[in-house]
């Protein structure tokens, strides 16, 4: 067999469940025991009567019980046919009765007539009009005709010949009275309606419950045949009750108890109790056809019987009778009726047909998709014209060829293995099925030979299959992609975190898990947020991407070389082997510093030169570390490298596990001092740099530890995190709103004392879009204790790009509205303030404490000081200079226009006792220019500076802290 012929075969289905064949065989061992006892004549005279008699009624009685519980217990549209069924076996069942009365108890002969033929007359009209029900029902007037006409021919053809053969004789009446002769003539007429009904019903009957009206046919035929052979002169004169010819008799009885049963024993589901029929075994083809065609032949066959019985007559001699001349000509016009009506559906249905082969020759050519139809042998049999577009092939080219040779030979398989497994399926189950493979295109498609992505939804069509098939070469590129971007990095193409991590837990877990000089090298770009911070955003992504470039080109091709996030990157180091440490320390030491070499040399951006330099950390894959467990060793020893002067190579070791564990120790010791209330809040004045009287004061807090020192909020809130400070959000939450409910308690306190001097609280962006800083919980927090909102400055410390300008500014214009007063720290400090200053409602501007340093020292920085002093002032806010901690630094700046400054030119932070203290006094003195001269300026010293002034004479004023923009300290 051919691969396409081997692809679209039939395997055989799977075999159900026989059903049981115990009633069947109960059944006939009960009839053919029936039957030999009644040609071995029941053994004596007596037995034959009554088993002939009482033997049939007793059968046709329990063919009426069998049909009449069968309609009481199931509901369907077929339950009148069951019900006279068992009203027509009651009638012959009693018709027997009466017949054994007269031989048996009587030991009479049976009169003619008799009660008994009442019976056996009336066992005909219910079994007519029950074989009418089972019929299929027409839909049409025309139907109903044609079937009153099919009737009618076979009913007239058998009569024709019937009265040719033996009911002409049987008419006359030869000495007989008339009820005589009618009985005789009823009993044919009857079973000749029947006979005519049976064979109508075998061309006609309904597809449901098609086993039980095939036994309940088969039953009444043979109860019919019976019927005509009694009713024949030869074997009427010659019938004793119990002989063989009751047989027949009993079994049509037995026959149709038995008929209503078969449908359940055989597993057919009746569809109007609502169950799923199911799967049908298929016919064998032809089989439909053939049963068709006898259908079709009924009327002709019925006028050649006709005909028969004509010939009959004319052969015998004898003048052609007029009842049969009757009957003749009815059947011959009811056949020429009957054919019109047929010729005028035909004509009917022939333009229906036309019309709807139109209807879809239109949508099958019109249709996007291509629609392929496959021989069982896989040749495609016809191919719609949508594979000019779709393929790049004509229609005509493809007709004719093996759809095996169309699909890509590794598609292939999968393809046959999935065309077998539908075939096999049942179709009520499964009827339709997808499959995805690569299609062989046309030149005009790709431009030369190439394989397209198809997807085809399949159907079954005799014997063979219909592909409806469409292009989703595009949808499969885009599905590719999307795999591709959620595993490697959007700007340099680098594979991602978790990518790397997958990598690295296949290199610990897998089967190179004994190579224990695996290494992982954790990489950090020294100076890179200088780089965004300086020259923009734009020109970092740039290094980045150069960086990544480079990485990647310097690690073999054996390892992985990837992006983590921001100006982290990741290395992973596969092992060759190596049993000796030192060896082993050796050789990927190189390689780490060879690639901190690389990174290290300068990166063209825009056509300058920019440096930064590469911190890398090594970690092994020893015995039982986790991937989790390798990464984080390689982070720890890459936060050494930076701590020991950055620029250099690292080696994991033990004890930097412990230092992290002692930064844990100390953040739960922080957790405590939060519950235990063992934080300080000081004031730091804010002074009138013309006048010198306080205007302000700002909250800042503080941590007292057990020892009795004092930790600032850059020392207790921020730990280190892969180069980054985050604020630890949980403490520093509950920090601020501690801060902020303390800050407004005691400046309500001082407002009662007299001293009405607004206070000022810093917060980050992100706490004040916290539920609890609300509009309604500030103004809360204002009333409970009588501070006036005017007394309140809300200090914006800094700004997250992930943080909505949006949400920032309805919650600041909200508290605006309240009457809280909005100050942007760290102005100038950043571009981000600028788009903060030009979008959100702000107060006050607090100059950075950068730009305050230098203001005497460097005419740049003074004259940016000036700029932005300037921009305050013509937008009406009100400066303040942080960080004033020189009085060059005052005159500087109030000669520039800036209103307000702190800083230890005038107070450090004061607990509350001396924070009222001085504001009992008029304020603190200002530098004016003949002081300068005398002041004692260090302002390239790292040593604190003492100067005198109001903080008194042994204030010391210390060089500001800067922070580090890398990482400094280790996650925890």
């Amino acid at each position: 067999m051919s691969a396409p012929g081997a692809m679209l075969s039939r395997p055989p289905a799977p075999g159900g469940r026989p059903p049981s064949t115990v009633p069947q065989i109960a059944l006939a061992v009960l009839c053919g025991g029936y039957a030999v006892g009644a040609a071995l004549g029941w053994g004596s005279h007596e037995v034959a009567l009554i088993m002939g008699d009482f033997g049939l009624s007793i059968a046709a009685l329990v063919a009426a019980v069998s049909c009449g519980l069968y309609a009481r217990r199931h509901r369907s549209r077929f339950r009148p046919a069951w019900m006279l069924f068992a009203a027509s076996s009651a009638m012959a069942g009693l018709g027997n009765g009466v017949w054994g009365w007269y031989e048996v108890i009587e030991g009479a002969a049976v009169p003619s007539p008799s009660p008994a033929d009442f019976c056996f007359l009336l066992f005909a009209p219910p079994a007519i009009v029950g074989l009418l029900v089972l019929a299929k029902r027409p839909v049409t007037r025309a139907g109903w005709v044609c079937l009153g006409l099919d009737s009618w021919l076979i009913a007239g053809s058998l009569l024709t010949l019937s009265w040719s053969l033996a009911l002409a004789h049987t008419a006359h009446f030869h000495g007989r009275s008339v009820a005589q002769s009618a009985l005789s003539l009823a009993y044919p007429l009857l079973d000749i309606v029947l006979v005519s009904m049976v064979l109508a019903l075998h061309f006609r009957r309904s597809s449901v419950h098609r086993s039980a009206i095939n036994t309940a046919v088969a039953a009444l035929a043979l109860t019919v045949l019976c019927d005509a052979l009694f009713s024949s002169p030869l074997l009427r004169e010659h019938y004793r009750s119990g002989q063989i010819l009751d047989a027949g008799w009993f079994a049509g009885s037995m026959l149709l108890a038995y008929a209503p049963w078969v449908a359940r024993r055989a597993g057919e589901e009746c569809v109007e109790e609502g169950l799923k029929p199911t799967a049908r075994r298929p016919q064998p083809h032809g089989s439909r056809p053939i049963a068709g065609s006898l259908a079709a032949l009924t009327p002709y066959l019925a006028a050649a019987v006709c005909t028969l019985g004509i010939l009959t007559n004319v052969l015998d001699g004898r003048r052609i009778d007029r009842v049969v001349l009757f009957t003749g000509c009815t059947v011959v016009l009811a056949l020429v009726v009957r054919q019109g009506i047929m010729l005028l559906d035909n004509i009917t249905l022939t333009q229906e047909l036309a019309q709807k082969e139109n209807h879809f020759r239109s949508l099958v050519q019109g249709s996007s998709d291509v629609i392929m139809i496959a021989a069982p042998s896989g040749v495609l049999r016809y191919v719609s014209p949508a594979a000019a577009g779709v393929y790049g092939r004509d229609a005509e080219e493809l007709v004719g060829s093996e759809l095996a040779s169309l699909i890509h030979p590794e598609d292939l398989g999968r393809v046959v293995h999935e065309v077998r497994r539908f075939l096999a399926a049942a179709p009520e189950d499964e009827p339709t099925t997808r499959i995805e493979c690569r299609f062989r295109a046309g030149e005009r498609r790709l431009g030369g030979d190439g394989w397209l992505n198809v997807e085809s939804t399949v159907n079954r069509h005799q014997g063979g299959l219909i592909f409806n098939s469409r292009d989703v070469t595009e949808r499969v590129r885009l599905q590719a992609q999307l795999q591709h971007n959620a595993s490697h990095d959007a700007l340099t193409d680098l594979p991602n975190r978790a990518l790397f991590t997958e990598r690295v837990t296949k290199a610990v877990t897998g089967r190179r898990a004994s190579d224990h000089d695996t290494a992982v090298l954790y990489i950090d770009l020294d100076g890179f947020k200088q780089v965004n911070d300086t020259i923009g955003h734009q020109a970092g992504d740039e290094l980045l991407v150069q960086a990544a470039r480079r990485l990647g080109e310097s690690v073999r091709s054996g390892d992985i070389a990837a992006r983590l996030g921001g100006d982290e990157f990741a290395a992973l180091i596969t092992g060759d082997g190596t049993r000796d440490s030192a060896a082993r320390d050796f050789r990927i030491h190189e390689i780490a510093d060879r690639l901190r070499i690389k990174l290290s040399e300068p990166y063209r951006i825009d056509g300058r030169d920019v440096r930064v330099a590469a911190s890398i950390g090594v970690a092994f894959a020893e015995p039982g570390v986790t991937p989790a467990g390798l990464l984080r060793n390689a982070d720890l020893a890459m936060y050494r490298a930076k701590q020991a002067g950055k620029g250099r190579v690292e080696l994991y070791a033990p004890q930097m596990q412990d230092e992290v564990a002692h930064r844990a120790e100390l953040a739960t010791k922080l957790r405590t001092a939060l519950h235990e209330g063992e934080f300080a809040l000081l004031h730091q004045p804010v002074v009138d740099l013309s006048t010198g009287r306080v205007t302000a004061v700002a909250a800042h807090a503080r941590w007292r530890s057990a020892q009795g020192i004092l930790f600032t909020p850059a020392e207790f809130l921020r730990v280190g995190d892969r180069g980054r400070f985050v604020e630890d959000g949980n403490r520093a939450a509950e920090l601020d709103r501690w801060q902020l409910e303390e800050a407004v308690e005691q400046a309500a306190a001082r407002h009662r004392a007299g001293h009405p001097v607004p206070v000022a609280v810093r917060l980050s962006a992100r706490r004040l879009l916290d539920r609890a800083l609300s509009p309604k919980g500030v103004e809360s927090l204002l009333t409970r204790h009588g501070l006036p909102p005017r007394a309140l400055v809300l200090e914006l410390s800094e700004s997250d790009p992930r943080i909505a300008l949006d949400d920032l500014e309805r919650r600041l214009v909200a508290l605006r509205r309240l009457g809280v007063r909005i100050a942007l720290d760290g102005f100038g400090s950043g571009y981000a303030a600028i788009s903060a200053l030009r979008r959100l409602p702000v107060d006050v501007l607090r100059l950075d404490r950068g730009l305050v340093d230098g203001v005497v020292e460097s005419a740049r920085l003074h004259k940016i000081t000036a700029g932005l002093l300037r921009i305050a002032g013509d937008l009406g806010m009100q400066s303040v200079a942080d960080g004033v901690d020189l009085p060059e630094q005052v005159l500087a700046l109030r000669s520039m226009g800036c209103t307000h400054g702190m800083g230890t030119a005038f107070s450090g932070p004061l607990d509350e006792h001396r924070l009222r203290r001085s504001l009992a006094h008029d304020g603190y003195p200002v530098p004016d220019v003949a002081s300068q001269g005398r002041a004692v300026v260090l302002s390239g010293s790292a040593l604190p500076v003492r100067h005198g002034g109001p903080a008194g004479p042994d204030a010391l004023v210390h060089p500001p802290l800067r922070s580090n923009s890398e990482t400094s300290v280790p996650p925890t």
